[in-house]
């Protein structure tokens, strides 16, 4: 359990966190929010001591953390940040095990949980344990930088904006692996974002801040519901209107990405594969010169079906999933709950590609606005 206590924070002489209070408990996954400058990353960097209090404790156990030298007390907090901060002259291995090397572990339990962790996030050890950080995709990156969190078994994780960089749908398959090794794994993780889809998704408890103050602390589905006051629902815009408006349909292209990798179907192997790689996605949607939807081809298709010189529209598939802008969004959160693809494709009557709707688009409040209070 972390407990923060009377916690203030000045500069300058003017408050950055005023008199906050907050219980964070074991297990769960808590969301900061607030718009800039609202004292969210501040709160975060003072539980780890990286910013250190003007008054008041933080508790961790039931222990100040003022009682613990600071560099021992971050080796036992995980920190993930946007940046990443991977050491470039170390193989993933050699990141991954930065702090259990600081603790003295053998070299056997070095490698062994390596193996586990990069397990974890589908990254085989022979393939993956040796390369460099100049080797990998930013999604990949940021796996790591994860995995090295983790890497101490850490009771407590800090996450300041650690998908912010990433292309709409890498950041959605890494929010998805996150929140499973949370669940899986029994940590607390408190998370700072100012994307309010990202907080609905992956929060338990949305802590929403302004001006150093919690204006309101509450599951997502009772902020959405019930935002406490003008500054929380202004700032969740579509999400509580949405929610007020109970009963109203709401279209696919209301919810949809217009930010869509697309290429054309007479467009080479190789040069797509190096498309995905610049881009840092594993996936690329397939049209003509009119932008009309053919189909969609992923890296892992390209690796085991394409030939050098080719085409991609040989190997792409044809049958990915569609919606049109101005169909009901629950047929793209049904495509989403039934199959494991990471998107859907929004078309319109024209089947020309107009935008993509991610898990985060349909995160699980926006369902309950689709579905209704049924049973």
């Amino acid at each position: 359990m972390i407990e923060i206590k009377n916690i203030v924070k000045q500069y300058n002489g003017v408050p950055v966190i005023n008199n906050l209070n907050l219980t964070v408990n074991d297990g769960e996954f808590v969301v900061l929010i607030g718009p800039s400058g609202c004292g969210k990353t501040t709160t975060l960097k003072m539980i780890n001591r990286l910013i250190e209090a003007d008054s008041g404790d933080i508790l961790i156990n039931g222990k100040s953390i003022h009682e613990l030298n600071g560099e021992k007390l971050r080796r036992n907090i995980g920190y993930v940040i946007q940046q990443i901060g991977l050491f470039p002259n170390m193989t993933v291995e050699e990141n991954i095990c930065v702090v259990p090397k600081l603790l003295k572990w053998s070299k056997e339990e070095m490698s062994q949980r390596t193996h586990e962790l990069l397990e974890l996030v589908h990254m085989p050890y022979e393939e993956n344990a040796k390369k460099y950080p100049n080797e990998l995709s930013g999604g990949q990156q940021q796996r790591i930088g994860v995995l090295r969190a983790l890497a101490a078994k850490p009771p407590v994780i800090l996450m300041d904006e650690p998908f912010g960089a990433l292309d709409p749908i890498t950041r959605d398959t890494l929010q998805d692996e996150v929140k499973a090794l949370q669940k899986s794994l029994g940590i607390t993780i408190i998370f700072v974002t100012h994307d309010m889809d990202e907080a609905i998704k992956m929060g338990d408890r949305i802590i929403f801040m302004d001006k150093g103050v919690i204006q309101q602390d509450a599951a997502p589905e009772e902020m959405l519901r019930h935002p406490a006051n003008e500054i929380v629902r202004n700032f969740m815009g579509k999400h509580s209107a949405a929610y007020r408006s109970q009963g109203e349909d709401m279209t696919c292209e209301s919810l949809m990405k217009k930010r869509v990798y697309t290429t054309t179907e007479n467009r080479k192997t190789l040069e797509c594969i190096e498309m995905m790689s610049h881009r840092e996605v594993d996936s690329l949607v397939i049209t003509d010169e009119s932008h009309h939807f053919k189909g969609v081809v992923t890296i892992d298709m390209l690796k085991s079906e394409g030939v050098a010189g080719e085409s991609v529209g040989k190997v792409m598939r044809t049958d990915y999933p569609t919606v049109h802008l101005q169909d009901e969004a629950r047929k793209a959160f049904d495509w989403l709950t039934k199959t494991n693809l990471p998107y859907v494709l929004v078309v319109d009557n024209e089947n020309v590609v107009k935008g993509i709707i991610t898990k985060t688009s349909m995160s699980k409040a926006l369902a309950s606005v689709v579905w209704g209070d049924q049973g």
